[in-house]
């Protein structure tokens, strides 16, 4: 169950005086990350404002007992993963230390403000060293609005409501926001050729996602049940599933994504807690009437009465010349998370229902959450109808695919009645071109 506690007070305002009011980092988040400064090492902080708390410093200035301080030094150097294995309770003692040291009026102000970096000197990096990463299908609507463009008569296939879809991804290639996007170079075949040809790829999009970050992992060959599985997860970012669709129509049959997913997935750098979600969570929405059961082991009671998220997703997209003009990002997509078909509690035990052995820091994507209607889709496979309807964007410029230039942007915002909002802060890349052939 999620627990709602002091750190969640709407009224809780912090001295550091860019947190309060913050879109993304007000006191009420905390999120976890990593960090650096030019000629230091990489290290846990915690985002508060337009500031990051160092939790290397912290766990050394004295100020931290038990939990706490033990979260503090697991979170000491250049990756999360230490923390993250020890599970929801020194994570949510930190919480509640660092939340107490923040807050306006707290007595250790002047010890905790030399311990602060601004954000703009620091280069953030991904929050975990990834072992594994695992993509996943969830999104109902984009998989039926995918399955409409090729297979309009039956576009979701028979297995889509009893089983989680998901394939195993490239963790070597996943990066923090603001890492270049590198058009690939890929073997593709046009509807018409009568070869394969090889070259940059034509069809490049982007996928709205969630990332979620695995805490404590499980044994091999046990399983994680369903009512047990967010003990096991961290919290969640975004993630932008970069995709090579041209790519992915010559390659995918008959083993699923390889090249056309695996040259880059981007992800917020800030992972959002599950605690900080506490006052987000709302009832999984109900099935359609005719959908079936989920199979015993995929369904949890109070999983569906609070396993899904208030959260609104939005994407924009800015080109070179609306850069140069000074205009702002044309957005492409908004809604909501709950498009989900199934819950992370369901993704998380079914991944690990063979008794898959799973380890913190692994990186579970979503699939692209798109809505039923226009101006909610998740990709511009699906905004621009495989490639036949542009876009216009306000230079006059059209896209039907993603161009050399090209920024675009994801961002989140979690929004409940009482509660402060908070966000992931920015998922960006801008595409480059493709590098020469020999």
């Amino acid at each position: 169950m999620a627990t709602i506690d002091e750190t969640h007070d709407a009224a809780l305002r912090s001295w550091v005086a860019s947190a309060n009011g913050h879109a993304d980092f007000p006191i009420q988040n905390l999120p976890l990350g990593v960090f650096s400064r030019a000629g230091e090492a990489a290290r846990g902080g915690i985002a508060i404002g337009e500031m990051i708390l160092d939790l290397a410093a912290l766990a050394a200035s004295g100020l931290l007992a038990g939990d706490a301080l033990e979260a503090a030094r697991a979170a000491s150097g250049e990756t999360l993963n230490p923390l993250l294995a020890l599970g929801a309770g020194p994570r949510r003692a930190l919480r509640r230390r660092v939340s107490a040291l923040l807050t306006e009026g707290a007595a250790e102000r002047a010890q905790v403000e030399p311990l602060l970096v601004a954000r703009a000197e620091a280069t953030l990096h991904l929050p975990a060293r990834i072992a594994d990463y695992t993509d996943f299908y969830v999104g109902i609507h984009h998989a039926t609005n995918i399955g409409k463009l090729f297979r309009p008569d039956n576009p979701l296939l028979p297995n889509y409501k009893h089983v989680p879809i998901g394939y195993h991804g490239r963790a070597s290639t996943v990066r923090a926001s603001g890492a270049p996007v590198i058009r690939p170079n890929g073997q593709t075949k046009a509807p018409d050729a009568q070869a394969p040809a090889f070259g940059p790829i034509a069809r490049l999009d982007y996928e709205l996602e969630l990332g979620v970050w695995m805490a404590q992992g499980n044994r091999l060959g046990q399983p994680i049940p369903i009512g047990e599985a967010l003990d096991h997860v961290a919290g969640l970012s975004l993630l932008n599933d970069w995709s090579a669709r041209d790519v992915q129509a010559w390659e995918y049959q008959p083993l699923g994504p390889f090249l056309a997913k695996n040259f880059l997935t981007t992800v917020s750098p800030w992972i959002v807690t599950m605690e900080a979600l506490a006052p987000f969570r709302i009832p999984q929405p109900p099935r359609p009437e005719g959908d079936p059961q989920p199979l015993p082991y995929l369904w949890n009671e109070a999983d569906q009465r609070e396993g899904a998220l208030s959260l609104d997703l939005e994407v924009g997209l800015s080109t070179a010349k609306m850069r140069e003009e000074g205009l702002a990002a044309r957005r492409l997509s908004q809604g909501p998370a709950s498009n989900m078909y199934w819950t992370i509690a369901q993704m998380v035990t079914h991944h690990a229902s063979n008794g898959c052995e799973m380890n913190p820091g692994d990186l579970l994507g979503t699939g692209t959450i798109s809505g039923p209607e226009d101006g909610s889709q998740g990709s511009l496979m699906e905004i621009t109808r495989a490639g036949r309807e542009a876009v216009t964007l306000p230079t006059g410029e059209t896209r039907t695919f993603l161009q050399d230039g090209d920024e675009l942007m994801l961002s989140g915002r979690f929004v409940a009645a009482g509660a402060v909002s908070i966000g992931f802060g920015p998922c960006t890349g801008v595409v480059q071109a493709a590098p020469a052939l020999a």
